[in-house]
């Protein structure tokens, strides 16, 4: 087991990052593109169902931030104490995990029972919005075990390295989920409903497809029975970085159900407009999440093996990728706002409001890399606290109060223009929050020595 890990902390960074990043960077492209190709599907239904599919992000939404936040948590627990050659240890993290993510299952079947109703009948009176965004929402929740499954592999098996395996996965559920969703929707005239059978769908698939691989392919960690246990340390060290990160994905969630509150005050229309910019912007920010999760356990191990300078240049060149990303994603939201706002809907009051609402936007994109970045950072170093801090001025603390103030004065503009000034006052604090965990970290090493 050490022989296989052991390049984690020989292989250059550089090179070790870029291998490790682009097969996630692919598989998460990959994922945008079903989820683009997923609303583009829904809109063929009319501005209603497009709607209908936006109110019910933020429980979708929700489903995501605990799987993929207790994967995180899993993936920062194996990674560390490999490094730190603490091998059994590994195994545990790996297989309390997976039991965690099987509890998880059962608490969403009853979570999706008794909150789906309430809360979409909170943002819309329209009975048939209501009734596709009720079906959506039901079957993606009370069928998330795939979802919670796939991702606690697909993190155990980034933990060690395996990227091209995570990517290949990854990938065959989202053109699963392509695939048939024409097919549930239109053929078989299940409309809403067969977005979302298509998806649980392909999501059952791909944790399948995980369990094969796992069977055929010898990993470096183990996941057994006989590493099932109540170990107090493995659970804490799970969800001391899982929680956090599933709160901070969960954001998005919060902030757009508010969102939609103070938008729908002024037109519906503006909720799809919200709805169709978190489905765009997974267009930038999954590949730049796939460089976070290629460095994360790059960070883990070398952090527990004690190799800082290892740790740095693998962030520094994580911040410099992402960067380049945002870039490209502020200059195609700048220059070409309205083609891309025709493929989901030619409505031409949505694409109005849209081109204003992408352009102002994406002005904070290349700014938000430190926080993507550094965020990322903080789990992989088991720092769940800080990277929570980051993610709340990002996606919460500043632009709830700030948008609402503004919007009562200058309307949905005010909304927008909240985004790229929450992402400046986030970027100052992650930089001053992580310069401090380096200081701290080199002062406490050099007094050991």
């Amino acid at each position: 087991m050490d022989t296989k890990q052991e390049f984690m902390r020989t292989k250059p960074v550089f090179r070790m990052l870029v291998s490790m990043a682009v097969p996630m960077m692919l598989s998460m492209f990959i994922q945008s593109l079903y989820n683009i190709v997923d609303s583009i599907y829904v809109a063929k239904l009319g501005t209603d169902a497009l709607t209908a599919v936006s109110l019910a992000f933020p429980l979708q939404n929700a489903l995501l931030s605990v799987s993929v936040g207790i994967g995180v948590g899993i993936n920062s627990a194996i990674a560390i104490n490999l490094g730190a050659k603490k091998y059994e240890n590994a195994n545990k993290a790996a297989t309390i995990g997976m039991f965690l993510s099987l509890i998880h299952c059962v608490l969403f079947v009853i979570f999706g029972l008794l909150i789906t109703h309430p809360f979409l009948s909170m943002f819309t009176k329209d009975a048939q919005t209501m009734q596709w965004a009720s079906q959506y929402t039901y079957i993606v929740l009370c069928c998330s075990f795939g979802q919670l499954l796939q991702i606690a592999m697909e993190k155990t098996f980034q933990a060690i390295g395996d990227m091209t395996t995570t990517m290949l996965l990854m990938g065959s559920g989202c053109i699963i989920n392509i695939i048939l969703d024409p097919i549930f929707i239109f053929v078989l005239k299940m409309e809403v409903a067969g977005a979302a059978v298509a998806t649980v769908i392909g999501q059952i698939c791909a944790f399948f497809l995980y369990i094969i691989v796992y069977k055929k392919k010898r990993i470096s960690v183990q996941i057994h029975r006989k590493y099932l246990c109540f170990d107090k340390a493995i659970i804490k060290q799970i969800y001391f970085v899982g929680i956090p990160s599933s709160i901070m994905l969960a954001l998005p969630s919060v902030l757009v159900g508010i969102l939609n509150g103070i938008l729908a005050q002024f037109n519906q229309v503006y909720v799809a407009v919200l709805g169709i910019y978190f489905k765009l912007q997974t267009f930038i920010y999954m590949p730049a999440s796939g460089v976070v999760q290629g460095m994360r356990p790059i960070v883990s191990y070398n952090y527990g093996a004690g190799e800082i300078h290892r740790v740095k240049k693998t962030v520094n060149y994580s911040l410099l990728i992402v960067a380049v990303i945002m870039l490209i994603g502020t200059i195609g939201a700048l220059a070409f706002p309205q083609q891309i706002l025709t493929i989901f809907n030619s409505d031409s009051k949505l694409i109005e409001y849209g081109v204003v609402a992408l352009q102002v936007i994406s002005l904070g994109f290349l700014v938000s890399s430190v926080g993507v970045v550094y965020s990322g950072t903080f789990e992989a170093l088991g720092k769940g606290k800080e990277s929570l801090t980051i993610s709340l001025l990002r996606q919460f603390v500043i632009i709830i109060p700030l948008g609402f103030l503004l919007s009562q004065w200058i309307g949905p503009l005010g909304i927008w223009i909240s985004f790229p000034i929450s992402e400046c006052i986030a970027t100052v604090v992650a930089y001053i929050l992580l310069r401090c965990t380096y200081r701290k970290y080199e002062s406490q090493n050099s007094s050991l020595s």
